[in-house]
């Protein structure tokens, strides 16, 4: 068992420093060990949750390719703009905000240097803003219904034997993710030193060019023409969320079909997110003229695959390693989660660093907390706790953020850990996940 352990541990560590699809033909390495080498019986791989990340991935895709993306960074931008005083508070509100309405945190590459240019002619420093900015579109990713994470987690919550709806769901991790968000924005209002005081900052903009540079316009949607198509695809993309929250939220407007008891049961909500999210890509391909050969190129796109691969290669690995010592595992992990639920919430912030991806973590560390008798609330309790890769600053988010930064206040520091993402982190995970415990509690 143990061995088992470093081998699964090794698998992942050295997955990780290839990225996603690295990490899940490296996962390829462990299944064969496992099952050719330690005689494992392999475990089985989440088809259900995978399709259902497959179809959410390609809705994404169209609503990229087609614009409607565009228009809701428009609209942020505007509002941001509108409000340039509170940036700090707002920022990372409205990031959180295009995550949960996208399912991904790729959206905030093209709201950095615009919250950057609302900050600097502020004179507020561009790192307090940013930084928060960059943790709150991540955070964002467990309360979103369109996210693989939380595609991933109804997924795993049907095959455990839990029908909590979407909304249920979302009841919890939006409040919890929002709370975190807005106590780290809080934090950060007065962080660092002001421009003005600031010595380093001060040498920097001594040099004319560098002044340029650091003061210089940045792109903006703002006064741009879009066509009505990409608002036609944005409110499409819209209505398909609104009818999987109403189906999710009202199980008797779905279709029913006996079972093999012979009871008439409901289709799966994970059917029903496959269907409805294929529906409305087919609806923006008609409606919105656009090339569906061009929606593999798009960014979304290309990191929605990278994530499926990723969680299919983890998860059947991580799956075929618990599942042969679940006896073990019952009796150790089973008391120990009883006794002190937070061991959970550190165990998946830990996974997540591990695996930088709170898809690839809910993967690993949700079905074996279902499978060795954890209370589905608590795992609900502690849904902030799967974004933990703030703690080493190498997320593509993290250090985008940072290269957006032309005033270099958001920075890695000369210790690594004391990076400007780890503060806002560390508050962001600890306030959600004691507003998720409560709302957990009250909800499920």
């Amino acid at each position: 068992m143990l061995l088992g352990l470093i081998v699964l541990l090794a698998c992942l560590v050295f997955g990780v420093r290839h990225g996603g699809i690295g990490l899940a033909v490296i996962s390829g390495i462990g299944l064969v060990i496992f099952t050719f080498v330690f005689g494992y019986k392999p475990g089985t791989p989440p088809i259900g949750v995978m399709l259902t990340i497959l179809a959410v991935v390609t809705c994404a895709g169209f609503l990229q390719t087609s614009g409607g993306l565009t228009v809701m960074l428009k609209y942020a931008e505007k509002f941001l703009r509108n409000n340039p005083k509170q940036v700090t508070i707002l920022a990372p509100l409205t990031t959180w905000f295009l995550t949960v309405l996208c399912g991904t945190g790729h959206v905030v590459y093209t709201m950095f240097p615009i919250i950057y240019d609302i900050a600097i002619k502020q004179n507020i420093r561009p790192e307090r803003p940013m930084a928060v900015a960059s943790v709150a579109s991540q955070m964002a990713i467990c309360a979103s219904p369109v996210s693989v994470a939380v595609v991933s987690i109804v997924g795993f919550m049907a095959a455990a034997g839990y029908e909590y709806t979407v909304l249920q769901i979302l009841a919890v991790s939006i409040p919890a993710t929002f709370t975190g968000v807005f106590c780290a924005a809080l934090w950060s209002y007065r962080r660092g030193k002001d421009l003005d005081k600031d010595p380093r900052f001060q040498e920097f903009i001594k040099d004319p060019e560098n002044k340029e540079y650091v003061y210089g316009d940045s792109e903006t949607l703002q006064g741009k023409e879009l066509p009505k198509s990409y608002y036609h695809a944005m409110y499409i993309f819209f209505l398909g969320i609104l009818v999987i929250a109403c189906l999710g939220n009202f199980p008797q407007l779905l279709p029913h079909f006996p079972n093999a008891k012979g009871v008439m049961k409901a289709i799966s909500m994970t059917d029903v997110i496959q269907m409805v999210m294929l529906f409305v890509a087919a609806m923006i391909l008609v409606f919105c003229k656009i090339k569906a050969k061009d929606v593999g190129n798009s960014q979304v796109f290309r990191s929605g695959i990278v994530a499926l691969v990723s969680v299919y290669g983890v998860a059947w690995m991580a799956d075929t390693y618990f599942a042969n010592h679940m006896t073990i595992l019952k009796q150790w992990l089973g008391a120990a989660v009883q006794a002190y639920p937070w061991a959970y919430a550190i165990f998946a912030f830990l996974t997540s660093k591990l695996v930088n991806s709170q898809a690839a973590a809910i993967a690993i560390v949700m079905p074996l907390a279902l499978n060795v008798g954890m209370d589905p609330v608590l795992i609900m309790s502690f849904i902030s706790a799967c974004y933990g890769y703030f703690f080493l600053p190498t997320y593509p988010s993290d250090l985008a953020c940072i290269g957006f930064d032309r005033s270099g206040t958001t920075r890695i520091g000369k210790y690594i850990l004391n990076h400007s993402f780890m503060i806002p982190g560390l508050i962001g995970v600890f306030t959600g996940c004691c507003a998720g415990f409560v709302m957990a509690h009250i909800v499920l």
